[in-house]
């Protein structure tokens, strides 16, 4: 089994000045393993296929990743952001599913 060692994305609401509120992305970092480690090609209508991986990280939680789960967006893995598309809890550990190439465009 791979080891992990990465940062997590979390979009959260901070108070930037009073009654204002604003979203925006918290980064912590991470160690867990990697349990699945799949790739594939998703044809589309450019001339490069995009990349989407399937694989399972899972990380040791801490309060803050057991607080917030739902507010994971993205992670650090192979030196680019990919998309969480599905978190599972399995106390203490949190399981992550990625997807595709994670967007920062608002």
């Amino acid at each position: 089994m791979a080891k992990f060692s990465g940062k997590i994305g979390f979009m959260v609401t901070v108070e930037t000045e009073p009654g204002y509120w604003e979203e925006t992305i918290v980064e912590k970092p991470y160690r867990g393993d990697v349990t699945r480690n799949t790739s594939r090609m998703q044809p589309n209508s450019n001339t490069i296929d995009d990349i989407t991986i399937s694989n399972n990280i899972s990380i040791v939680a801490d309060p803050f990743a057991n607080e917030n789960f739902m507010h994971m967006k993205y992670v650090t893995f192979m030196k680019n952001k990919w998309k969480i598309s599905n978190v599972e809890i399995q106390y203490p550990r949190i399981l992550l599913t990625l997807g595709g190439l994670y967007n920062e465009q608002k």
